[in-house]
């Protein structure tokens, strides 16, 4: 077996897949809050890449999976900075404070993120660039909930936009992966904090659709799991619906040592179906047991690293996340179970979210209405023969999805043809012209333009 190793030199850029080794001139840190230093720091960035003709691209905690964040022999740039500002039901951030930052911030104060990414160390900029969404089901993705932005263009002015200010802008930079500018802070809306308890509820996978569209405007956060065991495979659903009730609201506290054993059992499951079939009677028997009240922040407040990581040098987690209509999931099912099982992948775990319309963003994911977001975890071999087998596993689901009226999302491993992107965002081209009006010299740039955008 020929591993596929990441050289680590100084001179090159990784993600989160450490598939996406990529060389770069300079990666700097910029850590200044988001006034005068900063931008003055971005500004003497950009104008050097401008003179020498290289690219610029903007990142944070660097979890995409095909170098949607680097840009390849050019100027990286990673905001770290944790300034959060809390107003009445609102708050203010430098983009690259972390959303474990924002909850230290709002918590105190009576208050938690309307939508975040479910992991609560991933950039604020970066998810608002990827339009990622979470568990709160009445809204949309995360972009909804942004009031304005403040972002540098290609020529170095300093814009305001929102959806009255600049809407233009606003509607590209939302989920337009650092390609719009330089994104420095950003103004959202807050909800009131709240204690909520879970509820547990089993059924065939069939009956899971129809029931998560019953609960998901009626309740302020849910999820659902299916079986992954291959005897089992998508048969069985588990849907966690989480409802507000009286109590004494709790700290947002880390998750401690009860998520160091799901990280232990989790692991456990590559190449052992023994342990996928435990992991599932534990969610269905044990996981209602042992489950009580909790803060909304608190449900969020968690790190990727409890399923994430570990997984040595001969493997690496990749990430599938697919959107469907509610009345096309049923569908979705068969197709996971044609094409999967088959594979050389192991599947570690699946999560489905809801999601509500998005037609603001221009690479929107949801653009004519609400979908069942399908995050999918797998354990791959650092190989090239497991490369090989995922890229033809995941044109095969991208080209199922797209049959039934969905889409696939675009952190992850650059698999999918030019043509399954045109299919899945038909406003690329849209994206393209505006992208090449405020840049025309397209100075920022990342793998997602290199592989697909640039050559629409």
């Amino acid at each position: 077996m020929n591993l596929i190793v990441p050289s680590k030199e100084k001179s090159t850029l990784n993600d989160a897949s450490r598939l996406s080794e990529t060389p770069i001139y300079k990666h700097i840190i910029l850590q200044d809050d988001p006034g005068e230093a900063l931008i003055s720091a971005l500004r003497n960035e950009l104008a050097e890449a401008k003179q020498s003709g290289r690219a610029v691209n903007i990142g944070a905690a660097r979890h995409s999976m095909g170098g949607q964040a680097i840009p390849r022999d050019g100027h990286a740039i990673t905001l770290q900075n944790a300034w959060v500002e809390a107003g009445d039901g609102i708050y203010r951030v430098q983009a690259g404070a972390r959303w474990k930052d924002v909850i230290g911030a709002l918590d105190p104060v009576g208050l938690s993120p309307k939508v975040m990414q479910t992991n609560s160390d991933f950039g604020i900029g970066a998810t608002f660039s990827v339009n990622a969404h979470g568990w709160p089901t009445a809204f949309g993705p995360m972009g909804s909930t942004v009031r304005s932005i403040k972002i540098m263009l290609a020529d170095g002015s300093l814009v305001s936009a929102s959806r009255s200010e600049h809407p233009d802008i606003f509607a590209a930079a939302m989920g337009g992966y650092g390609l719009i500018g330089l994104l420095i802070e950003l103004e959202l809306e807050a909800a009131p904090a709240a204690l909520l308890e879970p509820s547990f509820d089993e059924m065939p996978a069939e009956n899971f659709a129809e029931t998560f569209v019953n609960v998901a405007r009626n309740v302020p956060m849910a999820y659902g799991r299916l079986n992954i065991d291959r005897a089992n495979f998508f048969k069985d659903a588990l849907l966690i619906t989480y409802r507000a009730v009286e109590g004494e609201l709790p700290k947002a506290s880390v998750p401690g040592y009860r998520s160091y054993l799901t990280r232990k059992i989790f692991r456990s499951q590559t190449g052992n179906e023994w342990v996928k079939r435990r992991r599932w009677g534990m969610e269905t028997g044990l996981g209602p047991i042992l489950a009580g009240p909790v803060s909304r922040s608190g449900v969020m407040n968690e790190s990727v690293k409890t399923l994430l990581g570990e997984s040595g040098p001969d493997r690496t987690d990749i990430i599938h996340e697919y959107f469907v209509a509610p009345d096309r999931f049923n569908d979705f099912l068969t197709v996971c179970r044609d094409i999967i099982p088959s594979s050389y992948q192991e599947l570690l775990n699946i999560t489905m979210r809801w999601v509500e319309q998005d037609s603001v963003s221009l690479l929107s994911y949801a653009p004519s209405g609400p979908r069942i977001a399908s995050v999918l975890s797998f354990s791959q071999e650092m190989s090239a023969r497991a490369e090989n087998d995922m890229k033809v596993m995941t044109r095969d689901l991208i080209d199922a999805v797209l049959a039934l009226g969905g889409s696939y999302y675009l952190p992850y491993r650059p698999h999918a043809t030019v043509a399954q992107f045109s299919e899945g965002y038909k406003q690329a081209s849209e994206f393209g012209q505006f992208k090449r009006q405020t840049d025309p010299k397209t100075i920022f740039r990342n793998a997602l333009w290199d592989n697909y955008l640039a050559r629409i």
